[in-house]
């Protein structure tokens, strides 16, 4: 199973993340909430997934329910921060501790696609997103957004919160908006393409391989 735990704390977050690439059951060994939150509108447990996410920023918890939901993950994210600041180092954390819990889970980049790539429309927003496994993280991230927030999410923190997962992840992602004009939409087909391209390059290519012609990804 290519799962990890991953907890990260600092002076502005306290973060525990648990992830599986392929689904089934997962939890916390002790949850870092003194009390068990209640809030569960980014929560969902099926045969094959259990997602429950809570950074306390209601958008950035649905836009990583949808990036577990359609990668095929299960995911466990909790999340205190300094949110009497503002959203920047909550997000911001949460992207780097998610890509290094990704990472740890993926383990070696062999027996895999490596690249993958996707589309995800959302009404009139379309959005595609292509992803290498490169172990050199990178990320190009261009949604257009034009409102100053969505929810209590600043627009400006959700391409670097994608950024961010590159950064711990260490892979390198190319997601545009290509057209859409509902900021919420353009960013939740952003989400869901990235998902989509994940899901394809995590995937088997049939063999125990490294996908490189160098021989090795590191």
């Amino acid at each position: 199973m290519r799962t990890a735990t991953v907890k990260r704390d600092t002076n502005e977050t306290k973060i525990q993340i648990v992830i599986s690439l392929d689904g089934g059951h997962i939890a916390v060994e002790k949850s870092i909430f003194p009390d068990k939150k209640e809030d569960e509108h980014a929560s969902q447990a099926t045969q094959s997934q259990r997602i429950d996410v809570n950074t306390g920023i209601g958008f950035l918890d649905h836009m990583l329910h949808a990036l577990a939901k359609h990668s095929g993950w299960s995911l466990i994210v909790e999340c205190i921060g300094d949110l009497h600041i503002d959203d920047h180092h909550t997000a911001e954390d949460v992207g780097i501790a998610l890509g290094v819990a990704f990472h740890q889970a993926l383990g070696a980049v062999k027996g895999v696609k490596r690249f993958g790539s996707g589309f995800a429309p959302l009404d009139e927003a379309l959005s595609r997103a292509v992803v290498d496994l490169s172990n050199r993280p990178y990320a190009v991230v261009e949604l257009g957004l034009v409102r100053e927030k969505i929810g209590d999410l600043s627009c400006e923190m959700i391409p670097h919160v994608i950024e961010s997962f590159a950064q711990g992840a260490k892979i390198t992602v190319h997601v545009d908006c290509l057209r859409g004009t509902n900021d919420h939409h353009k960013s939740e087909s952003a989400f869901k393409a990235l998902a989509v391209a994940i899901k394809e390059a995590i995937s088997s290519n049939g063999t125990n391989d490294v996908p490189s012609t160098k021989g090795v990804l590191f």
